[in-house]
């Protein structure tokens, strides 16, 4: 009789794990389904931690070491580092944590640690590097802030750029603000909406695709907006009742409900 080859590539995977018991290895009773790759929900997870849950990133970094390099995308690019979420929110214990286990130094980083002289020598090498911002759109600047007195020379320092602080963001009116929060549609399944609501806390405008977390959005003017940490990125409210995505072309068009 003939077998077909993949009868035989189907036995590989058990030759395997009879050569491994007859060595003394141990083979796992399962593989996720990423392996190798970490699983992405541990990347998520870990960069969530690291805003400030200083046991659960202990606790990842002892199941997998090399999730202090973990990063996330929460949004349309807004790309988010473990590193760059412990330090925007000035959590100096888990930032410390995260290098002694390789995580990649930035500038941003170092701003809200104070290392001045690192500070100094990345813009010396690169003018203009004070005005570009970390996840969400946050600057430099506010990066230096929330590291206390010990990033105070940093954060004088910057100052005295005049130019390292936040983007401009265009006022929104209460007029403005009313003619556009609702739900929109793009298609015919549960997940086709959006959600552009506002922050009750701080009144900011947030889109929110149904079943994912909410982003902020950046007034730029004339009802155009980018989502926070995607600057390339337009939403555009242009009619009554119709927002476009263009990144940078269109890619969604959704009716207001």
């Amino acid at each position: 009789m003939i077998f077909p080859r993949r009868y035989f590539l189907s036995l590989a995977p058990l030759a395997l794990v009879r050569t491994a018991a007859a060595q003394g290895l141990t083979t796992p009773v399962s593989l996720a389904p990423s392996f190798p790759t970490q699983p992405p929900e541990l990347a998520q997870e870990m960069v969530g931690a690291a805003h400030a849950n200083l046991e659960r990133v202990q606790e990842l970094l002892k199941l997998h070491p090399s999730l202090a390099k973990a990063s996330w995308d929460w949004a349309f690019g807004d790309w988010e580092t473990a590193l760059g979420a412990a330090c925007h929110t000035g959590n100096r214990p888990i930032a410390e944590l995260l290098l002694e286990h390789g995580a990649a130094p930035t500038i941003f980083s170092a701003a809200m640690l104070g290392n001045l002289s690192t500070v100094k020598a990345m813009i010396a090498d690169q003018p203009g590097l004070q005005r570009v911002t970390g996840p969400h759109s946050i600057s430099l600047l506010a990066h230096a802030a929330v590291g206390g007195k010990n990033a105070q020379p940093v954060f004088d320092y910057l100052m005295s750029l005049g130019d390292a602080d936040q983007p401009s963001e265009q006022p929104l009116s209460e007029v403005q603000l009313r003619s556009i929060v609702g739900v929109y549609t793009f298609g015919p399944g549960p997940a086709d909406r959006v959600d552009i609501n506002t922050n009750n806390s701080k009144q900011q405008l947030r889109f929110e695709r149904m079943g994912t977390p909410a982003h902020r959005l950046m007034h730029k003017g004339n009802l155009v907006f980018h989502p926070a940490g995607a600057p390339a990125v337009r939403i555009v409210f242009d009619g009554p009742k119709r927002l476009t995505v263009h990144d940078p072309g269109p890619i969604l068009t959704a009716e207001r409900i």
